[in-house]
């Protein structure tokens, strides 16, 4: 087992993504593993497994609605996370550690499109700021854990994810699995759609395979302080995908748009240039094509998958 690989965070959509990848070649921990904020725990799963390598998913997430009502749970459990993470590869002589930042740990005043160099220049946005804080930390503990103890840990923001697998909770899901959930819930009922906010926010959506073949690829070819920026540069609005959804669903109801509930930041375009470098010839899947897979995967999942456990329509 000199050369494994182990995945933290493996049971969401991109932990998922990389066991179809990876398979037997790597070790991957989900919640039932134990729980990360634990440092007794995570302690003991690294020192069985002795890993040369990591790859580090794990997180507590959450859409608008349930970043604002729990900031400090936020912070505080992706605090733990991280530190025992980090703190207990560190100590069985882990050579690689790749870390999952966030688009939202950026400044909220910060120019776009966002860059690596103003990380850590201003406020993030207030709607999850507690989660945000957390995520700049641990790039924080990465650089210093490189320069204490000469460990390659690097970091990798990727731009808004997507994929079979996420967490589809009408409440605590990101935005895509959340419409699609409603959207599913709407056609059932044969009522209308109803989305919070304008529909007007701008945010460029990954496919979640396209994220973990670049976390492989920067885990083999990438050492360097610098946070990783995955993003396709592509923006979609908000309108725009909730009617592609609708379209694919064949849902015939009204879509009505609530301008009194949040939108959450307006637009946060990220800056490509670095991956593009690395890989010049990566080829990313169009939206259209990511939302269909999602959601013919959504739908023969439902009442199993992550938000809608249980459902009742």
């Amino acid at each position: 087992m000199d050369d494994v690989i182990l995945v933290t965070g493996s049971g969401g959509l991109v932990g998922s993504a990389l066991k179809r990848l990876l398979g037997p070649t790597a070790i991957f921990l989900d919640r039932a593993s134990g729980d990360l904020r634990d440092p007794h725990t995570v302690k003991n799963l690294f020192e069985r497994y002795k890993p040369k390598k990591v790859i580090h998913l794990a997180a507590v997430v959450g859409g608008v609605k349930s970043n604002g009502k729990y900031p400090a749970d936020y912070y505080f459990d992706n605090v733990m996370i991280n530190t025992n993470v980090l703190n207990s590869a560190r100590a069985v002589g882990t050579q690689k550690i790749l870390s999952y930042m966030s688009t939202c740990v950026f400044p909220d005043d910060a120019s776009y499109p966002l860059t690596v160099d103003q990380l850590h220049e201003g406020e993030p946005h207030h709607s999850n700021f507690g989660y945000a804080y957390a995520k700049r930390m641990l790039e924080v503990q990465s650089r210093a854990i490189r320069s204490q103890f000469g460990i390659s840990a690097i970091t990798v923001i990727p731009t808004n994810i997507y994929g079979p697998n996420d967490n589809f909770h009408l409440d605590d899901g990101h935005v895509l699995p959340a419409l699609i959930h409603r959207t599913h819930i709407a056609k059932a009922k044969g009522d209308d759609l109803t989305v919070w906010g304008s529909g007007s926010p701008l945010r460029e959506f990954v496919f979640s395979d396209d994220i973990a073949k670049l976390s492989i690829f920067a885990l083999d070819n990438y050492d360097s302080d610098e946070p990783l920026i995955l993003s396709s540069e592509q923006e979609t609005s908000i309108k725009d995908v909730v009617h592609t959804i609708s379209h694919i669903f064949d849902f015939k109801g009204r879509v009505i748009f609530d301008p009194t509930q949040p939108d959450g930041q307006f637009r946060k375009p990220s800056c490509g240039n670095k991956i593009k470098e690395l890989w010049p010839g990566f080829v990313w899947k169009p939206l259209d094509n990511g939302l269909r897979e999602t959601i013919e995967w959504f739908n023969a999942h439902v009442g199993e998958a992550r938000g809608t456990k249980d459902e009742r329509i």
